[in-house]
């Protein structure tokens, strides 16, 4: 479905730009007023100049409390956090030294990040939202409606854990898991607790495709294809949601695998013997019975194929799909787009990170890369990435020019301060109704000195992109690797592809570094000989689902986290993808 004529404005006119300042230094108070008593805000060395100006001046004006942020805190990164967060892992963890650490009270829990990039996790104490700010982060609807297809993993992966807080003498102990943002805020709005896991096998939320056994399956594989077996059981479904489109690929592609299987199953009521799946299968068995009639019509219609619009066929009801389709996930969108059919809508899931939520999905144009800023987790404010001021001075929401690019700053309701988010956004315009700025996620920001400093993520991604549509075929997958197999190095594309390959395929590489060559950097790096034409490398079908069953099972991470990079650094997933290579262009 085309998106409706955009709405947008182009710049803002003075009164809407007096309505978001006010918004935003409403939000500005109510986050550093009550954090500013914090552990952290009172002993952070990043903060001082802060503290002392505001113990000098009149703490109680809220003009100037705001003045003296805007003016004396500085742009942050994890290291100045990590001595504080390490608090919560001192044995014995005492009440008394993590209460209040970066935000009133304890948080609810510690949100750990994938470490996609190869680095070490991070760690983010996550807050209780406050009510008016309360949002289910995972869609429902009413069960007389239809139904939503809707995998969440809450089983928590190996590196994930559970941290015992003691409290003062006379006061039980309090446990704080440690797990993915998704997971963490799931389990907080249902409160329900890790420990008691098992005592809630015979839980089925109304509307959801699958019971809550489903959701604490472990391991990538075996968790989708459960859930693809009650999925395909109900005709009813009229919503899909995945954190990230390409996670719907994956359920595509067991379902391909196992067709048979899983209608075989359907009409005869039996759970699968999968990995995994064990101890749960009493507790699945409970939820499923037979159903021939269903079997019968999913026998009629097929396995996905290249069936297009396969998905309407097999849930008549669906009208939505919602999935993060931005970055690297952008490759995958033609093929999603023909499983589904024109007639369903597809909107991306909101865009943030584990540290913030940043901007929800803006149905008024296009809903699938379209975000507006939301105040509701943090202070959102904004970098110019091409500004040549040494101090890069930090823009409000009301001073972003449409078109420009710029890196998101985060203050947080749980306790960041001014911290550098490493993605690039653009600004698409601004919201009629109240200003707020619409933007759309471009790339991450590249480090000093790596290896595609000459080439951002999103222009390597559009490279692939048109290149593959003309050149190569349906490609399915992609990620990039510094090939030095011949000096001066190349980008080195490692490809999946879906289906037959073009006969021109042999042309792509050249067809690529012309398209690439748009970039100022990478067109002087090319004629410089610092940078040679880029590679493209075929890799088997099925290598990038194998690579996020590895990722998951042996990578200690959960499903919400399994991702690919669009530039692999990370050494050991750069030798492991090398040794699936099957051919080069």
């Amino acid at each position: 479905m085309s998106p409706p004529a955009s709405d947008l404005l182009d710049s803002l006119p003075i009164q809407l730009s007096q309505q978001v300042k006010e918004h935003v230094n409403q939000a500005l108070l109510e986050i550093i007023r009550p954090n500013s008593a914090s552990q952290f805000a009172q002993n952070a060395p990043v903060l001082a100049k802060f503290r002392e100006a505001i113990a000098q001046g009149d703490s109680k004006d809220d003009i100037e409390f705001m003045r003296q942020f805007r003016r004396l805190v500085p742009i942050t990164s994890y290291e100045p956090y990590q001595p504080f967060v390490a608090k919560f892992f001192a044995e014995p963890c005492r009440e008394i030294d993590v209460k209040d650490i970066f935000a009133p009270g304890l948080p609810c829990f510690l949100a750990i990040t994938s470490g996609t990039s190869g680095k070490e996790p991070k760690l983010f104490p996550r807050y209780r939202p406050l009510p008016q700010y309360s949002h289910h982060r995972t869609p429902t609807i009413p069960s007389s409606e239809g139904t939503i297809f809707a995998p969440s993993s809450l089983r928590l992966s190996k590196y994930s854990k559970t941290l015992k807080i003691y409290c003062e003498a006379g006061q039980s102990s309090q446990n704080l898991v440690v797990c993915p943002v998704r997971t963490g805020y799931m389990r907080v709005q249902m409160n329900w607790n890790a420990e008691d896991d098992m005592d809630r096998l015979d839980l089925w939320i109304p509307g959801q495709t699958a019971p809550y056994a489903v959701d604490i399956i472990e391991g990538h594989r075996p968790h989708f294809l459960m859930h693809a077996l009650f999925a395909l059981g109900d005709s009813k479904v009229t919503t899909m949601s995945f954190a990230f489109a390409n996670s719907f690929v994956s359920v595509l592609h067991y379902i391909e695998d196992e067709w048979f299987l899983l209608v075989d199953c359907i009409e005869k009521g039996i759970i699968p013997d999968i990995e995994t799946t064990d101890d749960l299968r009493g507790a699945l068995k409970k939820h499923f019975t037979a159903n021939p009639t269903r079997a019968a019509e999913l026998r009629e219609i097929g396995p996905p194929g290249e069936t297009e619009g396969w998905a309407v066929r097999v849930w008549p009801a669906l009208t939505k799909f919602i999935g993060k389709t931005g970055g690297i996930v952008a490759v995958i969108v033609p093929k999603i787009t023909h499983v589904l059919g024109p007639s369903v809508t597809m909107q991306s899931s909101a865009y943030g990170s584990s540290e913030c939520r940043i901007a929800l999905p803006y149905l008024n144009d296009n809903p699938a890369v379209d975000f507006k800023v939301t105040m509701a987790d943090g202070l959102i404010e904004f970098v110019d990435v091409l500004s040549d001021e040494p101090s890069e001075r930090i823009l409000s929401a009301w001073e972003l020019v449409k078109g420009w690019h710029y890196q998101p700053i985060l203050t947080t309701r749980s306790g960041l301060w001014r911290y550098r988010l490493g993605d690039v956004i653009a600004v698409k315009g601004f919201a009629p109704d109240d200003g707020m700025p619409v933007i759309n996620y471009m790339h991450r920001r590249e480090e000093s000195g790596s290896s595609h400093e000459t080439c951002t993520e999103s222009e390597l991604t559009n490279a692939i992109i048109s290149t593959a549509k003309q050149w190569i075929g349906q490609i399915t997958n992609f990620t990039v690797v510094r090939d030095e197999r011949e000096m001066p190095y190349a980008f080195g594309f490692l490809v999946e592809l879906e289906g037959d390959i073009g006969n021109d395929a042999i042309m792509a590489p050249q067809k690529m570094s012309e398209l690439m060559a748009s970039s100022f950097e990478y067109r002087h790096a090319l004629l410089k000989g610092v940078i040679r034409k880029p590679t493209i490398r075929l890799v088997g079908k099925g290598t990038f689902e194998e690579f996020r069953r590895w990722r998951c099972d042996k990578g200690g991470i959960s499903l919400a986290q399994v991702k690919v990079p669009v530039v692999l650094s990370d050494k050991t997933s750069n030798e492991w993808f090398l040794s699936k290579v099957i051919g080069e262009l």
